[in-house]
């Protein structure tokens, strides 16, 4: 069995979303003789993480009303390399998707060490056309699912057919394929985010 672990490592001076200072994490080590403990300041779509519906929803569901059953299952990596600049319906059919699949994304995205304002990413009329078939979630390699769409069509048409999120992937090394997900985010409360370890395991599939 071979375990692949897509999750950015956070850092400070790690890679964050617009180069945005702001939301660079802050991590202070104290040391007090021998013990050392460390303090972290942390946004919380910092590096790979899954998105609730408060993030683009006024008054939207928060991070603990997604189920971690959802977060942990089966999963379908799309090879999209090929896309330039926006992964349409288009793109889309080509592949078998059906409903309950959480599908992610491996674009060139997966190869920018730094921030591109131009990553490639999920358009509004991809994101109906899964929420359409009723797919269980998405992740993307970019630190957005969408670029520069005014009112956020893309995160609202998801979630609006309560598709989950996932944000920050690093799949350069996954093949396109089937893979058994472990989505493990921060257990916070009362969040429109949570930061997250994502492991896809190769040789294991469960049924749903």
């Amino acid at each position: 069995m071979k375990i692949y672990d897509v999750t950015g490592a956070v850092f400070e001076g790690m890679t964050v979303y617009k180069n945005k200072p702001e939301k660079q994490p802050r991590i202070k080590p104290v040391t007090n003789g021998y013990v050392t403990e460390s303090r972290i300041e942390l946004d919380v779509h910092t590096g790979t993480h899954v998105d609730a519906p408060l993030h683009m929803v006024t008054d939207g569901e928060t991070f603990e009303t997604i189920a971690l059953d959802k977060l942990v299952g089966n999963c379908k990596v799309l090879d999209l390399t090929h896309a330039e600049d926006r992964i349409t319906r288009a793109d889309l059919e080509s592949f078998d998707i059906g409903p309950d699949d959480f599908l992610l994304f491996k674009t060139k995205n997966s190869w920018d060490e730094a921030f591109s304002f131009e990553f490639v990413y999920l358009a509004q009329d991809g994101a109906e056309y899964l929420s359409s078939i009723g797919v269980r979630g998405v992740g993307t390699d970019a630190l957005g699912i969408e670029r520069s769409q005014v009112g956020h069509p893309t995160h609202k048409a998801l979630f609006a057919s309560q598709v989950i999120i996932i944000e920050g992937l690093r799949l350069k090394d996954v093949p396109q394929g089937e893979f058994f997900m472990v989505a493990a985010p921060l257990k916070l409360i009362g969040t429109d985010a949570a930061p997250a370890r994502v492991l896809l395991f190769d040789g294991v599939n469960i049924s749903q």
